[in-house]
C-alpha cells in the first residue's frame, strides 16, 4: 500500500470515529486568531556553542558575533494551548513525546552515502490553517526538553512568516538575509532564548525570489552548516504549505525527514493525496493528524503516522 493510500485510509477511519466535534476551547480560539491551529509540547533552551563552534563563528576577524537573546513568554504560550516545561504533565505533552521519539531516533541514526541529514526536519501541511506552525513550535519545544539534544527552529515560511508572531516576538533579520548577504553570519541573525536548549532562526526580509534563494548553492551550504555544526542539534523547519507555494518543494529537497500536518475533519482527502504526491520520492515522510478527538467531549489530541 502506498503512503497516499495509507493516508487516505487513515483519514477515512478517523472521520468515521469523529462524527461529533465539541465546540472550540480557549486554546483553539487563541490559535484561530492567528490563523493557525494549536499543538503542543514545550520546554527548552539555547545551545551554548562548543569551543570549536565558537571558533567557527568568530573566524572572520573583522566581524563580531552579535547573537541576540529574546525572552519567550512561557505563560502566554501555555495559555495559548502550548506546553511548557513548567506546565506539568498534560495530554499534549505526552502526544508530542510520542511524535518526537521516532524523529529523534532517525535524526541520529547512521547515515548511508547520499542520504540527507536526518536531523533536518521539515514541518509542512497541504493548506494554510492546519496547525503546522504550532506543531513545529511544540515539536521544537518538546525536543528541547531532551537532556542530550538542542534545537534550532527555523521559520522557513518566508512568504507568510508565523513563528515569531505566534511567539509574540517582533520581526528580526533571518534566513533570507543570510542568503542575500554573504557578509552575514548565522550568529548575526540567530536568536537565543530563555529556553536554554532552543534557538530560533527567523525568516527575515521577504523577497520575491525566495524560491530561487532556497534552491541556491548558498542555501545548500547553509543547510549543511546548521546540520553539522553541533552534533546534538535537531533543526525544525516551519515550511510553507505544499499546495500553495513552490518554496516547500524546494525546501523538501534539503530535508532528511518531513512531517506533514493534517487537520482532522477539515482537510479533504483530495488535498492530502495531492500534497503527498508532491512528496513522492522523498524518504521519511510522516503525518501528524492534528486536532483529532478520539471520542466526543475528549480534549484534542495529536496522532502520528509514519508512511
Amino acid at each position: 500500500m502506498s503512503i497516499i493510500e495509507k493516508a487516505a485510509s487513515r483519514i477515512d477511519l478517523r472521520s468515521a470515529a469523529a462524527a461529533h466535534t465539541p465546540p472550540q476551547d480557549k486554546a483553539d480560539k487563541a490559535v484561530d486568531a492567528l490563523h493557525e491551529a494549536p499543538a503542543a509540547p514545550a520546554a527548552a533552551g539555547t545551545a551554548q556553542p562548543t569551543p570549536s563552534a565558537r571558533t567557527a563563528e568568530t573566524a572572520r576577524p573583522a566581524q563580531k558575533s552579535s547573537t541576540r537573546r529574546v525572552e519567550l513568554d512561557l505563560d502566554r504560550m501555555r495559555d495559548m494551548g502550548m506546553v511548557t516545561a513548567a506546565g506539568g504533565r498534560t495530554r499534549l505533552l505526552e502526544d508530542f513525546r510520542v511524535i518526537k521519539r521516532p524523529l529523534i531516533q532517525r535524526a541520529f541514526a547512521e547515515r548511508k552515502p547520499g542520504d540527507k541529514p536526518g536531523n533536518l526536519i521539515m514541518v509542512t501541511s497541504s493548506l494554510p490553517g492546519e496547525g503546522k506552525t504550532y506543531c513545529a513550535i511544540n515539536l521544537a519545544m518538546s525536543i528541547a526538553m531532551e537532556l542530550d539534544h538542542t534545537v534550532l527552529l527555523v521559520d522557513a515560511d518566508v512568504a507568510r512568516t508565523s513563528v515569531l508572531r505566534a511567539l509574540g516576538l517582533p520581526a528580526h533579520r533571518g534566513l533570507m538575509d543570510i542568503l542575500l548577504d554573504d557578509k552575514l553570519d548565522m550568529a548575526d541573525v540567530m536568536l537565543r532564548t530563555n529556553v536554554d536548549t532552543l534557538s530560533i532562526l527567523p525568516a527575515g526580509t521577504s523577497n520575491p525570489r525566495a524560491t530561487e534563494l532556497l534552491a541556491s548553492s548558498a542555501m545548500s551550504s547553509l543547510v549543511n552548516e546548521i546540520a553539522n555544526r553541533y552534533p546534538d542539534r535537531v533543526v525544525i523547519f516551519d515550511s510553507p504549505p505544499l499546495l500553495l507555494t513552490s518554496e516547500s518543494r524546494v525546501l523538501a529537497s534539503h530535508m532528511g525527514q518531513i512531517a506533514m500536518v493534517v487537520e482532522a475533519q477539515t482537510t479533504t482527502q483530495h488535498a492530502v493525496k495531492e500534497a503527498l504526491h508532491q512528496l513522492e520520492g522523498y524518504p521519511n515522510v510522516n503525518l501528524i493528524y492534528n486536532k483529532t478527538r478520539e471520542f466526543p467531549g475528549i480534549e484534542e489530541t495529536y496522532d502520528y503516522h509514519y508512511g
